[in-house]
């Protein structure tokens, strides 16, 4: 038993310190008052929500309709997942309405199991009804399971959309490198408004 709980600590150390170096990259020198770093990193996300979502209209073409149609469209282009042991995750993104962006997120989660390494992966979360929209909205930090089901897209053969997901109020898809991630779930993740 201590041997295991040993093995914890050590874990949730290097845990801590690959998140921390991972945060320190994207840190900057700037002052408190100098929005220049920020301004750089909103314009790096902004194109990479771009690139994500023509991502997810080539993985899943019934995709780009369903956007399109949403009451809004939140995107996390890389959700960097350390893990050793205990893993734990995170990601700046975008919320868009109507095609432009509106505040900007970012997400945070945790998870248990047989895990080594790091993997990026992309999330995005579409709004489908305006009322799901302004709940997640005039949220002070929101988490999928505990404020909202996030129903992950069932994508056929075809590329199709399943349609009891497109019955759902909130609709989320996972990418990867490879493409789609099939059988994820996105509960527990958190997910907080950056300051303007």
């Amino acid at each position: 038993m201590k041997q295991r709980l040993h093995g914890l600590r050590i874990a949730a150390t290097v845990l801590s310190a690959a998140l921390a170096a991972a945060g320190l990259g994207a840190c900057t020198t700037t002052g408190p008052h100098d929005t220049g770093g920020t301004f750089a990193k909103r314009d790096k996300v902004e194109a990479s929500v771009d690139e994500t979502l023509a991502r997810l209209y080539t993985a899943a073409p019934s995709s780009r309709e369903l956007v399109q149609r949403a009451a809004g469209v939140l995107v996390f282009p890389s959700v960097l997942n350390v893990g050793l042991i205990v893993g734990g995750e995170h990601g700046d993104g975008a919320l868009r309405v109507g095609g432009r962006t509106v505040e900007y997120y970012s997400t945070t989660g945790g998870s248990f199991g047989l895990q080594a390494g790091a993997q990026t992966k992309a999330e995005v979360i579409v709004f489908m009804t305006p009322d799901s929209l302004a709940k997640f909205r005039a949220s002070h930090g929101w988490t999928v399971g505990a404020d909202a089901t996030v129903a992950v897209a069932h994508i056929g053969a075809n590329g199709s959309i399943d349609t009891e997901t497109l019955k759902r109020p909130i609709v989320g898809f996972v990418l990867v490198n490879t493409g789609l991630m099939a059988g994820v779930s996105l509960e527990g993740t958190k997910i907080s408004k950056l300051p303007s």
